[in-house]
Protein backbone atom coordinates (compact mmCIF):
# COMPACT_ATOMS: atom_id res chain seq x y z
CA UNK A 1 0.00 0.00 0.00
CA UNK A 2 1.18 3.51 -0.76
CA UNK A 3 1.27 6.14 1.94
CA UNK A 4 1.94 9.84 1.87
CA UNK A 5 3.93 11.12 4.82
CA UNK A 6 6.27 13.77 6.15
CA UNK A 7 9.72 12.25 6.57
CA UNK A 8 12.86 13.63 8.20
CA UNK A 9 16.20 13.24 6.41
CA UNK A 10 18.30 15.53 8.61
CA UNK A 11 18.32 18.78 10.52
CA UNK A 12 15.35 20.90 9.35
CA UNK A 13 15.02 18.59 6.33
CA UNK A 14 11.39 17.46 6.33
CA UNK A 15 9.76 16.31 3.09
CA UNK A 16 6.18 15.38 2.28
CA UNK A 17 6.33 12.49 -0.17
CA UNK A 18 4.60 9.32 -1.31
CA UNK A 19 6.17 5.88 -0.96
CA UNK A 20 5.30 2.22 -0.62
CA UNK A 21 4.67 0.58 2.75
CA UNK A 22 5.77 -3.06 3.14
CA UNK A 23 3.26 -5.81 3.87
CA UNK A 24 2.57 -5.96 7.58
CA UNK A 25 4.04 -8.81 9.64
CA UNK A 26 1.95 -11.07 11.87
CA UNK A 27 2.78 -8.91 14.90
CA UNK A 28 2.06 -5.53 13.28
CA UNK A 29 -1.04 -3.43 12.57
CA UNK A 30 -1.79 -1.16 9.61
CA UNK A 31 -3.64 2.02 10.52
CA UNK A 32 -5.21 4.95 8.71
CA UNK A 33 -4.41 8.27 10.36
CA UNK A 34 -7.05 10.99 10.43
CA UNK A 35 -5.57 13.63 12.73
CA UNK A 36 -2.22 14.58 14.20
CA UNK A 37 -1.49 17.65 16.31
CA UNK A 38 2.00 19.08 15.91
CA UNK A 39 4.11 18.96 19.05
CA UNK A 40 6.97 21.26 19.99
CA UNK A 41 8.94 18.06 20.60
CA UNK A 42 8.78 17.37 16.86
CA UNK A 43 10.26 20.81 16.19
CA UNK A 44 13.08 19.93 18.63
CA UNK A 45 13.58 16.66 16.72
CA UNK A 46 13.76 18.52 13.40
CA UNK A 47 16.18 21.05 14.83
CA UNK A 48 18.54 18.37 16.14
CA UNK A 49 18.20 15.77 13.38
CA UNK A 50 20.27 12.68 14.08
CA UNK A 51 21.67 14.38 17.20
CA UNK A 52 18.30 13.79 18.88
CA UNK A 53 18.45 10.90 21.33
CA UNK A 54 15.50 9.11 19.69
CA UNK A 55 16.58 9.57 16.07
CA UNK A 56 18.40 6.80 14.14
CA UNK A 57 21.82 7.63 12.75
CA UNK A 58 20.92 6.64 9.17
CA UNK A 59 17.98 9.00 8.59
CA UNK A 60 19.71 10.50 5.57
CA UNK A 61 19.16 7.21 3.70
CA UNK A 62 16.33 5.71 5.81
CA UNK A 63 14.19 8.70 6.82
CA UNK A 64 11.69 8.45 9.65
CA UNK A 65 8.04 9.55 9.67
CA UNK A 66 7.43 12.46 12.04
CA UNK A 67 4.43 13.13 14.29
CA UNK A 68 3.15 11.30 17.35
CA UNK A 69 -0.05 13.03 18.61
CA UNK A 70 -2.24 11.01 16.27
CA UNK A 71 -5.50 9.12 15.96
CA UNK A 72 -7.31 7.13 13.30
CA UNK A 73 -8.83 3.76 12.43
CA UNK A 74 -7.42 0.25 12.10
CA UNK A 75 -7.15 -1.04 8.53
CA UNK A 76 -5.44 -4.43 8.85
CA UNK A 77 -4.51 -6.56 11.85
CA UNK A 78 -1.66 -9.07 12.00
CA UNK A 79 -2.50 -12.61 13.11
CA UNK A 80 -1.01 -12.16 16.59
CA UNK A 81 -3.45 -9.38 17.49
CA UNK A 82 -6.71 -10.49 15.84
CA UNK A 83 -8.35 -11.35 19.18
CA UNK A 84 -7.60 -7.91 20.63
CA UNK A 85 -7.80 -5.42 17.74
CA UNK A 86 -10.32 -5.22 14.93
CA UNK A 87 -10.57 -3.55 11.54
CA UNK A 88 -12.54 -0.30 11.77
CA UNK A 89 -11.79 0.36 15.46
CA UNK A 90 -10.75 3.88 16.37
CA UNK A 91 -7.55 4.32 18.34
CA UNK A 92 -5.28 6.75 20.18
CA UNK A 93 -1.53 6.35 20.60
CA UNK A 94 0.71 6.56 23.64
CA UNK A 95 4.07 7.19 21.93
CA UNK A 96 6.33 7.31 25.00
CA UNK A 97 7.51 3.72 24.64
CA UNK A 98 10.09 2.08 26.84
CA UNK A 99 10.54 -1.30 25.23
CA UNK A 100 13.42 -3.35 26.58
CA UNK A 101 15.31 -0.21 27.53
CA UNK A 102 15.16 1.31 24.04
CA UNK A 103 14.19 4.93 23.38
CA UNK A 104 12.56 4.19 20.00
CA UNK A 105 9.26 6.01 19.66
CA UNK A 106 6.65 6.59 16.93
CA UNK A 107 7.27 9.91 15.25
CA UNK A 108 10.97 9.89 16.12
CA UNK A 109 12.50 6.53 15.29
CA UNK A 110 10.57 4.48 12.73
CA UNK A 111 10.65 4.38 8.94
CA UNK A 112 7.04 3.26 8.67
CA UNK A 113 5.39 4.57 11.84
CA UNK A 114 4.52 8.19 12.60
CA UNK A 115 1.51 10.45 12.84
CA UNK A 116 2.22 12.73 9.88
CA UNK A 117 1.04 10.17 7.34
CA UNK A 118 -2.05 8.91 5.58
CA UNK A 119 -1.25 5.32 6.59
CA UNK A 120 1.44 3.80 8.79
CA UNK A 121 2.42 0.50 10.38
CA UNK A 122 2.35 0.10 14.15
CA UNK A 123 5.37 -2.02 15.16
CA UNK A 124 4.86 -4.92 17.55
CA UNK A 125 6.27 -3.08 20.57
CA UNK A 126 3.40 -0.58 20.47
CA UNK A 127 0.89 -3.36 21.03
CA UNK A 128 3.17 -5.29 23.40
CA UNK A 129 3.12 -2.24 25.68
CA UNK A 130 -0.65 -1.67 25.26
CA UNK A 131 0.20 1.72 23.77
CA UNK A 132 -2.45 1.47 21.02
CA UNK A 133 -5.52 2.37 23.04
CA UNK A 134 -9.15 1.95 21.97
CA UNK A 135 -10.95 5.26 21.49
CA UNK A 136 -14.72 5.69 21.51
CA UNK A 137 -14.98 9.46 21.55
CA UNK A 138 -16.81 11.63 19.07
CA UNK A 139 -13.93 13.38 17.28
CA UNK A 140 -10.48 12.24 16.18
CA UNK A 141 -8.78 15.47 17.19
CA UNK A 142 -9.76 14.86 20.82
CA UNK A 143 -7.83 11.59 20.70
CA UNK A 144 -4.84 13.35 19.11
CA UNK A 145 -4.90 15.87 21.93
CA UNK A 146 -5.16 13.02 24.42
CA UNK A 147 -1.38 12.60 24.16
CA UNK A 148 -0.45 16.15 25.22
CA UNK A 149 -3.22 16.03 27.84
CA UNK A 150 -1.70 12.81 29.18
CA UNK A 151 1.60 14.65 29.66
CA UNK A 152 -0.23 17.32 31.66
CA UNK A 153 -2.07 14.72 33.72
CA UNK A 154 1.20 12.89 34.36
CA UNK A 155 2.66 16.12 35.72
CA UNK A 156 -0.24 16.57 38.13
CA UNK A 157 0.09 12.97 39.32
CA UNK A 158 3.88 13.18 39.71
CA UNK A 159 3.89 16.17 42.06
CA UNK A 160 4.13 15.15 45.70
CA UNK A 161 4.00 16.42 49.27
CA UNK A 162 5.47 15.23 52.54
CA UNK A 163 4.82 15.42 56.28
CA UNK A 164 6.91 15.46 59.43
CA UNK A 165 5.46 12.24 60.86
CA UNK A 166 6.92 9.76 58.36
CA UNK A 167 8.70 9.57 55.03
CA UNK A 168 5.68 8.73 52.93
CA UNK A 169 5.01 10.92 49.90
CA UNK A 170 1.45 12.01 49.21
CA UNK A 171 1.32 11.86 45.42
CA UNK A 172 -0.43 14.51 43.38
CA UNK A 173 -1.09 18.19 43.82
CA UNK A 174 -2.25 19.36 47.25
CA UNK A 175 -5.99 19.26 47.87
CA UNK A 176 -7.27 22.71 48.79
CA UNK A 177 -3.93 24.27 47.85
CA UNK A 178 -2.67 27.04 45.62
CA UNK A 179 -1.53 26.08 42.10
CA UNK A 180 0.67 28.40 40.02
CA UNK A 181 0.97 27.72 36.28
CA UNK A 182 3.81 29.88 34.93
CA UNK A 183 3.83 30.70 31.22
CA UNK A 184 0.42 29.09 31.22
CA UNK A 185 -1.44 30.72 28.32
CA UNK A 186 0.03 28.48 25.62
CA UNK A 187 -1.69 25.26 24.55
CA UNK A 188 -0.18 23.05 27.23
CA UNK A 189 -0.76 25.61 29.96
CA UNK A 190 -4.42 25.94 29.02
CA UNK A 191 -4.70 22.17 29.06
CA UNK A 192 -3.25 22.26 32.58
CA UNK A 193 -5.87 24.81 33.63
CA UNK A 194 -8.65 22.68 32.17
CA UNK A 195 -7.42 19.61 34.05
CA UNK A 196 -6.84 21.61 37.24
CA UNK A 197 -10.53 22.47 37.34
CA UNK A 198 -11.36 18.77 37.22
CA UNK A 199 -8.65 16.98 39.22
CA UNK A 200 -9.91 15.10 42.24
CA UNK A 201 -7.25 16.87 44.36
CA UNK A 202 -9.33 20.02 43.94
CA UNK A 203 -7.25 23.19 44.60
CA UNK A 204 -8.80 26.30 46.09
CA UNK A 205 -6.98 28.59 43.67
CA UNK A 206 -5.21 28.44 40.29
CA UNK A 207 -3.08 31.39 39.19
CA UNK A 208 -1.93 31.49 35.56
CA UNK A 209 0.87 33.82 34.46
CA UNK A 210 1.96 35.18 31.10
CA UNK A 211 3.53 38.40 29.83
CA UNK A 212 1.20 38.90 26.86
CA UNK A 213 -2.10 40.67 27.57
CA UNK A 214 -3.67 39.32 24.37
CA UNK A 215 -2.89 35.73 25.35
CA UNK A 216 -4.19 36.34 28.87
CA UNK A 217 -7.41 37.78 27.43
CA UNK A 218 -7.95 34.79 25.13
CA UNK A 219 -7.25 32.39 28.00
CA UNK A 220 -9.89 34.12 30.11
CA UNK A 221 -12.37 33.75 27.24
CA UNK A 222 -11.88 30.02 26.66
CA UNK A 223 -11.58 29.12 30.38
CA UNK A 224 -13.24 31.88 32.33
CA UNK A 225 -12.88 32.70 36.04
CA UNK A 226 -16.68 32.39 36.22
CA UNK A 227 -16.51 28.80 34.94
CA UNK A 228 -13.89 28.02 37.59
CA UNK A 229 -15.91 29.72 40.33
CA UNK A 230 -18.86 27.48 39.50
CA UNK A 231 -16.57 24.55 40.39
CA UNK A 232 -15.52 26.22 43.64
CA UNK A 233 -12.08 27.30 42.40
CA UNK A 234 -10.68 30.81 42.19
CA UNK A 235 -9.00 31.29 38.79
CA UNK A 236 -6.75 34.30 38.29
CA UNK A 237 -4.90 35.32 35.11
CA UNK A 238 -1.89 37.48 35.95
CA UNK A 239 0.58 39.46 33.82
CA UNK A 240 3.91 38.69 35.43
CA UNK A 241 5.70 41.53 33.62
CA UNK A 242 4.12 44.13 35.92
CA UNK A 243 6.16 45.92 38.56
CA UNK A 244 6.62 43.94 41.79
CA UNK A 245 5.03 40.90 40.16
CA UNK A 246 6.55 38.44 42.61
CA UNK A 247 5.32 40.40 45.59
CA UNK A 248 1.82 40.64 44.14
CA UNK A 249 1.73 36.93 43.35
CA UNK A 250 2.59 36.19 46.97
CA UNK A 251 -0.10 38.61 48.17
CA UNK A 252 -2.73 36.64 46.24
CA UNK A 253 -2.08 33.75 48.65
CA UNK A 254 -2.01 36.01 51.73
CA UNK A 255 1.69 35.27 52.08
CA UNK A 256 1.26 31.49 52.13
CA UNK A 257 2.95 30.83 48.78
CA UNK A 258 2.12 28.19 46.20
CA UNK A 259 1.80 24.54 47.09
CA UNK A 260 2.25 23.41 43.49
CA UNK A 261 4.13 25.34 40.81
CA UNK A 262 4.25 24.26 37.18
CA UNK A 263 6.81 25.97 34.94
CA UNK A 264 5.62 25.79 31.33
CA UNK A 265 8.34 27.89 29.68
CA UNK A 266 12.08 27.07 29.68
CA UNK A 267 13.14 30.51 30.91
CA UNK A 268 15.61 30.70 33.79
CA UNK A 269 14.14 33.75 35.61
CA UNK A 270 10.69 32.16 35.47
CA UNK A 271 11.93 28.94 37.05
CA UNK A 272 13.82 30.86 39.71
CA UNK A 273 10.75 32.97 40.53
CA UNK A 274 8.67 29.80 40.79
CA UNK A 275 11.13 28.40 43.32
CA UNK A 276 10.95 31.58 45.40
CA UNK A 277 7.14 31.46 45.42
CA UNK A 278 6.92 27.95 46.85
CA UNK A 279 5.04 27.47 50.12
CA UNK A 280 6.23 25.24 52.94
CA UNK A 281 6.37 21.71 51.50
CA UNK A 282 5.75 23.22 48.06
CA UNK A 283 6.54 21.23 44.94
CA UNK A 284 7.76 22.77 41.69
CA UNK A 285 7.43 20.80 38.46
CA UNK A 286 9.73 22.01 35.67
CA UNK A 287 7.49 20.87 32.83
CA UNK A 288 9.01 22.87 29.96
CA UNK A 289 11.60 20.96 27.94
CA UNK A 290 14.63 23.11 27.00
CA UNK A 291 16.62 22.47 23.83
CA UNK A 292 19.82 23.55 25.60
CA UNK A 293 21.26 20.46 27.29
CA UNK A 294 23.17 22.72 29.71
CA UNK A 295 20.08 24.67 30.83
CA UNK A 296 20.36 25.48 34.55
CA UNK A 297 18.74 27.72 37.15
CA UNK A 298 19.50 28.61 40.76
CA UNK A 299 17.37 26.84 43.35
CA UNK A 300 17.25 27.86 47.01
CA UNK A 301 18.69 24.90 48.87
CA UNK A 302 18.22 26.65 52.23
CA UNK A 303 14.47 26.45 51.65
CA UNK A 304 14.83 22.91 50.39
CA UNK A 305 16.44 21.99 53.72
CA UNK A 306 14.39 24.05 56.16
CA UNK A 307 10.97 24.48 54.53
CA UNK A 308 10.80 21.15 52.68
CA UNK A 309 10.50 22.60 49.19
CA UNK A 310 11.19 20.18 46.37
CA UNK A 311 11.60 20.21 42.61
CA UNK A 312 11.05 17.67 39.88
CA UNK A 313 10.54 17.50 36.17
CA UNK A 314 8.15 15.39 34.11
CA UNK A 315 7.93 14.60 30.44
CA UNK A 316 5.33 12.48 28.72
CA UNK A 317 2.54 10.49 30.31
CA UNK A 318 1.86 6.78 30.71
CA UNK A 319 -0.95 4.58 29.41
CA UNK A 320 -3.13 5.30 32.44
CA UNK A 321 -2.69 9.04 31.95
CA UNK A 322 -3.73 8.77 28.30
CA UNK A 323 -6.75 6.64 29.13
CA UNK A 324 -7.77 9.18 31.77
CA UNK A 325 -7.40 12.01 29.22
CA UNK A 326 -9.53 10.15 26.66
CA UNK A 327 -12.23 9.28 29.19
CA UNK A 328 -12.46 12.80 30.60
CA UNK A 329 -12.62 14.38 27.16
CA UNK A 330 -15.31 11.93 26.04
CA UNK A 331 -17.37 12.83 29.13
CA UNK A 332 -16.85 16.55 28.57
CA UNK A 333 -15.10 16.95 31.93
CA UNK A 334 -12.02 18.49 30.32
CA UNK A 335 -11.90 20.45 27.09
CA UNK A 336 -8.73 19.86 25.02
CA UNK A 337 -10.21 22.15 22.33
CA UNK A 338 -8.79 25.11 24.27
CA UNK A 339 -5.37 24.11 22.92
CA UNK A 340 -6.19 24.41 19.20
CA UNK A 341 -5.72 27.70 17.31
CA UNK A 342 -4.91 26.47 13.75
CA UNK A 343 -5.87 23.64 11.41
CA UNK A 344 -4.16 22.42 8.25
CA UNK A 345 -3.61 19.48 5.96
CA UNK A 346 -0.69 17.11 5.51
CA UNK A 347 0.89 19.45 2.96
CA UNK A 348 1.29 22.13 5.66
CA UNK A 349 3.07 19.96 8.22
CA UNK A 350 6.73 20.22 7.17
CA UNK A 351 6.82 24.00 6.98
CA UNK A 352 4.71 24.40 10.11
CA UNK A 353 6.93 22.06 12.13
CA UNK A 354 10.16 23.77 11.11
CA UNK A 355 8.75 27.21 11.98
CA UNK A 356 6.66 26.24 14.98
CA UNK A 357 8.18 28.63 17.56
CA UNK A 358 7.57 31.59 15.24
CA UNK A 359 3.89 30.87 14.56
CA UNK A 360 1.66 32.57 17.15
CA UNK A 361 -1.12 30.77 18.93
CA UNK A 362 -1.59 27.30 20.34
CA UNK A 363 -1.81 23.83 18.87
CA UNK A 364 -1.58 23.36 15.11
CA UNK A 365 -3.93 20.49 14.24
CA UNK A 366 -3.26 18.53 11.06
CA UNK A 367 -5.75 16.38 9.16
CA UNK A 368 -3.52 13.99 7.26
CA UNK A 369 -6.03 12.81 4.65
CA UNK A 370 -6.40 16.29 3.13
CA UNK A 371 -4.36 19.16 1.74
CA UNK A 372 -5.10 22.52 3.33
CA UNK A 373 -2.87 25.51 4.12
CA UNK A 374 -2.32 26.11 7.83
CA UNK A 375 -5.16 28.43 8.83
CA UNK A 376 -5.89 30.19 12.11
CA UNK A 377 -9.41 29.76 13.47
CA UNK A 378 -9.61 33.54 13.72
CA UNK A 379 -9.10 33.78 9.94
CA UNK A 380 -12.16 31.64 9.12
CA UNK A 381 -14.51 34.61 8.94
CA UNK A 382 -12.46 36.46 6.33
CA UNK A 383 -11.82 33.33 4.27
CA UNK A 384 -15.50 32.47 4.51
CA UNK A 385 -16.40 35.52 2.46
CA UNK A 386 -15.12 33.74 -0.65
CA UNK A 387 -14.94 30.08 0.44
CA UNK A 388 -18.14 28.26 1.50
CA UNK A 389 -16.14 25.68 3.50
CA UNK A 390 -14.61 28.32 5.74
CA UNK A 391 -17.99 30.04 6.08
CA UNK A 392 -19.40 26.81 7.52
CA UNK A 393 -16.36 26.27 9.74
CA UNK A 394 -16.56 29.84 11.00
CA UNK A 395 -20.21 29.41 11.92
CA UNK A 396 -19.45 26.22 13.82
CA UNK A 397 -16.47 27.65 15.68
CA UNK A 398 -18.43 30.74 16.73
CA UNK A 399 -21.18 28.50 18.11
CA UNK A 400 -18.56 26.86 20.34
CA UNK A 401 -16.99 29.91 22.00
CA UNK A 402 -14.41 30.32 19.22
CA UNK A 403 -13.08 26.78 19.66
CA UNK A 404 -12.50 23.89 17.28
CA UNK A 405 -15.13 21.22 17.94
CA UNK A 406 -16.49 17.85 16.76
CA UNK A 407 -19.06 19.46 14.46
CA UNK A 408 -16.32 21.47 12.72
CA UNK A 409 -14.26 18.30 12.26
CA UNK A 410 -17.22 16.55 10.62
CA UNK A 411 -17.77 19.51 8.30
CA UNK A 412 -14.12 19.43 7.26
CA UNK A 413 -13.89 15.67 6.71
CA UNK A 414 -17.22 15.52 4.85
CA UNK A 415 -16.13 18.36 2.56
CA UNK A 416 -13.03 16.41 1.51
CA UNK A 417 -14.93 13.09 1.36
CA UNK A 418 -12.64 11.44 3.90
CA UNK A 419 -13.82 7.88 4.49
CA UNK A 420 -13.67 6.63 8.08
Amino acid sequence: MKTRAVRMYGEMDLRCEEFELPEIKDDEILVKIISDSICMSTYKLAKQGKKHKRAPQDIDVNPIITGHECSGVIVEVGAKWKDKYHVGDKWALQPALNYQGKLDSPGYSYRFCGGDATYCIMPHEVMELDALLPYNGEAFYQASLGEPMSCIIGGYHANYHTNKQNYQHAMGTKTGGNILIMGGCGPMGLGAVSYGLYTENRPKRIVVTDVDDAKLARAAEVISPEEAAAKGIELIYFNSSVEKAEEKLMEITDGHGYDDVFVYVPIRPVAEMGDRLLAFDGCMNFFAGPTNQQFTAEINLYNCHYTSTHILGTTGGNNDDLQEALDLAAQGLINPSVMVTHIGGLDSVAETTCNLPDIPGGKKLCYTQIDLPLTALTDFEEKGKTDPLFAKLDESVKKHNGLWNPEAERILLDHFHVEI
